[in-house]
């Protein structure tokens, strides 16, 4: 195993250039919405389910993409991966109607998938184990920054190109990243290279029958689900029609939104850590981040009159402690498994984000446009509340063993 700098200049880099641009690809329709709207002449319900389609597309590829990357390793996945991405991002930027956007959308979709998942799977190979909520902290903050790409300096980019350009950009970096795995992450053969199929099978079989993961997955599904749902595409209109905020402001706004997600992977990463090392355990740090974060969008929801900059400061900041229930549930699972428990969580992440981010949209739609193309403040309530309750549930369900232990002792 080479040493802990080695792995970061090679592992750790070109991951974390992959997500980066991952990321990127998931939010940056917040920012181009309104171009896309009247480039394209669609409603809320088509624009969200365009966006959507990345998360559906990336959620068809998690459970062989489990077996894939525990069978090949991650180098070899996600290098092939990412040419769908970059193809993907060429077939967007040239398409003039709602059809070809949301078959590029779900090529980039698909391209991406393995960014995350790759990651984490290489880390558990290259990193010892004390270090896997620090390195995927950092591997998330890496996302941040392609949050935080896709704000302010996509607004300033097209003022120098139209979204058509743009993603033409985002194609060439798509290959260049794929060059970069595959050129830079050394190679290490895997026992599980030797199993069958039928084993590797009964391997995503024992992660589902698992009751742990059963407990943590619904609450996590739903916040993380609603978490890319509204960062990813509603956080910009909302900002528009319930804040009043023009364009330049919004993006603004979703920057610092951004810069808090990053300061969230990177931070929520650290205390977990340190917590661990006290004796609370990884899972309830991220209960109780996720239980503050649900309690955040409650103020946003009923559009209370707090500072909306504070507000999706808070949301970025605290969106991000769902990503500790990757490493809770990964620890309690044999390393073999490692690829197939979290594509099985992403799984479930990303399906609750395709439906969640048309349902807002869905929703939205039920109420009338205005002339200046604002949608009512009624259906983003509506839709920000119908999205709450589900992660209420979840939070319900994965603390209900807590509370019968309580009650029987």
């Amino acid at each position: 195993m080479p040493n802990i700098n080695t792995s970061v200049f090679r592992v750790f880099l070109p991951f974390a250039f992959g997500y980066f641009l991952s990321y990127l690809f998931r939010v940056v329709n917040a920012v181009i919405a309104p171009d896309l709207v009247a480039d394209l002449h669609i409603n809320p319900s088509q624009l969200g389910l365009l966006t959507a389609t990345y998360f559906i597309a990336f959620a068809s590829s998690q459970l062989p993409l489990g077996i894939l990357l525990d069978r090949f390793g991650p180098r070899i996945v996600e290098s092939f991966l990412l040419i769908f991405a970059g193809v993907g991002a060429v077939i967007f930027a040239k398409s003039h109607t709602l059809m070809g956007v949301i078959i590029g959308r779900a090529f980039i979709g698909f391209g991406v998938s393995a960014c995350l998942m790759a990651a984490f799977k290489s880390y558990v190979i290259w990193f010892p184990e004390k270090l896997w909520p620090r390195i995927n902290g950092f591997q998330m903050a890496a996302g941040g920054l392609g949050a935080l790409s896709a704000t302010t300096p996509v607004e300033w980019l097209l003022g120098v190109t139209d979204w058509r350009g743009l993603f033409l950009i985002l194609a060439i970096l798509s290959f260049i990243s794929g060059l970069c795995v595959f050129f830079f992450v050394p190679e290490k053969k895997s026992h599980n290279s030797q199993e069958s199929f039928s084993l590797q099978i009964n391997g995503i079989k024992q992660v589902f029958k698992s009751r742990y993961f059963w407990r943590i997955a619904p609450l996590t599904a739903m916040t993380q689900a609603s978490f890319v749902a509204l960062q990813g595409l509603w956080a910009g209109p909302w900002l528009r029609d319930i804040a009043g905020m023009d364009r330049p402001e919004a993006s603004m706004v979703l920057f610092w939104a951004a810069a808090s997600l990053t300061a969230g992977y990177i931070g929520l990463g650290l205390i977990a850590e340190n917590l661990a090392q006290r004796g609370i355990s990884i899972l309830r740090t991220a209960v109780t981040g996720m239980g503050i974060f649900i309690g955040i969008q409650m103020f946003i929801a009923f559009q209370v009159s707090i500072a909306p900059t504070f507000l999706w400061i808070l949301f970025g900041f605290f969106g991000t402690a769902g990503i500790l229930s990757y490493s809770a549930l990964s620890s309690s699972f044999p390393r073999t498994l490692s690829g197939r428990v979290t594509t099985s969580i992403n799984l479930l992440v990303f399906v609750g984000a395709f439906i969640l981010q048309w349902l807002v949209g869905a929703i939205i739609n039920l109420w009338e446009v205005s002339a200046a193309g604002n949608y009512h403040p009624s259906g983003y309530r509506a839709g920000f509340l119908t999205i709450l309750f589900l992660q209420l549930a979840g939070l319900a369900w994965c603390l209900l063993p807590e509370f019968k232990k309580k009650k029987l002792t």
